[in-house]
């Protein structure tokens, strides 16, 4: 390493590549500190299950975020694969009927909400993704582009009644004014509560904000598989950054932050390998969360504004896909898209009240997917050939509250076993019994919850956002008169920049908090 850069990038996540690749191709000296063995962050592909060759995107699982305009100027080759099922949900209490939501056949998604009694929905739940489709028409060109007010986003809506609807009121009422079934509004509201603890009347509009991200993507909402897993995705992203010239160095944990000033250049303190460097930068990039950061910095916010994560990720490796209690959808169908287990609308809310008063929910809400339906390439050839696949399980209503540094273990386990009781309720079989097992006879389920998350990967709280997200745009009062300020990435101090999850726009896997940082320093020249 060199002892001064033009940038520092702290932190190796997609965020991090995205910003340094961009920075490196302008012709800045950049280096990206990684405290990890290898960059990529959350986004990475792992072999969780000794004695198995299946690579498991082990944190996040799915791409909608990440514009084209990244992956075109970057030059990254990734493959992300539409999924032709949007979801499929068990009627709980009686799972031998079920929705199923066609992407590309909407009689058969009409006969679906027929079967399970709520015929009426079909046209509402249609209606309710139209009106989120023009709106993800309207804002997703602009996440690219400098900040603008909310008034002016308002204007390019143009579109009064689409604008209260989904902006200004809790978005229950929307969801209750469009849908009638229990089923139907349930799987409206998911998409408010991956990785958000809330509800949908909740006045905050929290669950607007979670919604708004989920289905602004790529000016459809679709979330698609990437082949090969989300490490291939980041390791496009790092190949690029070192093709660009940037430096990226692993192992290298960053302990101090120092912002400089007007006349004095920002340093940062890292140990490699246990020998501690001082390094100098014109500007440091924080891929880490705002919180993180200020301890970087030495400075503190207080302790009930520290970011929660609200949510237990399991993967499992089977030896087949399970036989559903539904003789009317194939494991092929169910399991191609989103599977939504005791995820209704009256669900989530008995769900959110238990996980409010300090319980692990007596009947979990999750989602499932299977990677390994869309893209049989991060199984190796043997398992492929007998017919195995990945589940991946999002679990909501899981706040970071529950778990301690002394718990943990426990809770996981219990959280683990609440996850199966609720899949289980829904299946014509037990999930254990296609369950594989590793190489010391243990079964290949791995839970991860938020304070793993933490643990694992400096995400403070487990929350996946790195703390609460934000609108899209800023107030009409925000002061823009900087770089750092329009494009989102300000932070105390003109020398330090975020370039992740928790800059504005930033969340999920989408290289904008990468880009917008890099686009302010470029526009500061």
């Amino acid at each position: 390493m060199r002892s001064h850069y033009d940038v520092i990038i702290v932190g190796g996540g997609h965020n991090g590549l995205v910003a340094a690749a961009y920075l490196a191709k302008s012709g800045r000296s950049v280096v990206v500190l990684e405290r990890d063995d290898h960059t990529g962050g959350a986004a990475i592909s792992a072999q969780a299950f000794e004695g198995h060759d299946a690579r498991l995107s082990r944190y996040s699982y799915l791409v909608s975020l990440l514009p084209q305009r990244i992956i075109d100027d970057l030059g990254l080759r990734v493959d992300l694969i539409r999924r032709r099922y949007s979801s499929y949900t068990p009627v709980p209490g009686a799972p031998e009927r079920g929705l199923l939501i066609d992407a590309q056949d909407a009689q058969a998604t009409a006969a679906s909400f027929e079967s399970i009694g709520d015929s009426a929905d079909a046209t509402g739940f249609a209606a309710f993704y139209a009106d989120t489709t023009r709106l993800a028409e309207k804002l997703w060109p602009t996440v690219t582009q400098p900040l603008l007010t909310r008034s002016e986003v308002k204007r390019i809506v143009n579109d009064d009644e689409l604008w209260n609807a989904f902006i200004e009121r809790p978005l229950g009422n929307a969801i209750e004014s469009y849908l009638a079934g229990d089923v139907a509004r349930g799987v409206a509201l998911t998409d408010a509560l991956i990785g958000t603890f809330t509800r949908a009347h909740d006045e905050s509009l929290d669950q607007n904000r979670c919604f708004l991200y989920h289905v602004i993507g790529g000016q459809t909402g679709d979330w698609d598989v990437p082949r090969g897993g989300m490490g291939a995705v980041t390791d496009e992203m790092a190949r690029a950054a070192r093709h660009a010239g940037a430096e990226l160095v692993t192992r290298a944990r960053v302990t101090r932050v120092d912002p400089g000033s007007a006349e004095a250049r920002a340093s940062v303190t890292v140990d490699v390998d246990g020998a501690v460097t001082h390094l100098l930068a014109d500007r440091v990039l924080a891929n880490v969360s705002p919180w993180a950061l200020d301890e970087l910095l030495g400075e503190s916010r207080p302790d009930a504004t520290r970011p929660a994560g609200a949510q237990i990720k399991v993967n499992l490796l089977l030896s087949r896909l399970p036989r559903l209690a539904d003789a009317t959808v194939t494991p092929e169908q169910a399991f191609g898209g989103t599977f939504h287990i005791n995820e209704t609308y009256t669900q989530l809310e008995a769900a959110y009240e238990q996980a409010a008063a300090g319980q692990i929910p007596t009947t979990l809400p999750c989602e499932i997917y299977c990677h390994s339906l869309s893209d049989p390439t991060i199984l190796g050839p043997e398992l492929r050939e007998s017919g195995a696949h990945t589940l991946t399980v999002f679990g909501l209503h899981a706040p970071h509250a529950l778990v301690t540094s002394d718990n943990n273990e426990r809770v996981r386990g219990d959280l683990v076993a609440a996850v199966v009781r609720s899949l289980n309720s829904v299946l014509a079989e037990p999930i254990d019994d296609v369950v594989l097992r590793d190489a010391h006879g243990n079964p290949c389920i791995e839970g991860k919850t938020t304070l793993d998350l933490e643990n694992a990967l400096n995400m403070t709280g487990g929350n996946i956002f790195h703390g609460p997200l934000s609108w899209p745009w800023c107030e009409d009062d925000a002061d823009l008169s900087t770089p750092a300020a329009r494009w989102g990435v300000a932070t105390a101090h003109p020398r330090v920049l975020l370039c992740g999850s928790g800059a504005q726009r930033g969340g999920a896997v989408s290289g904008l908090g990468g880009h917008n940082a890099a686009m302010a320093v470029l526009e500061e020249g």
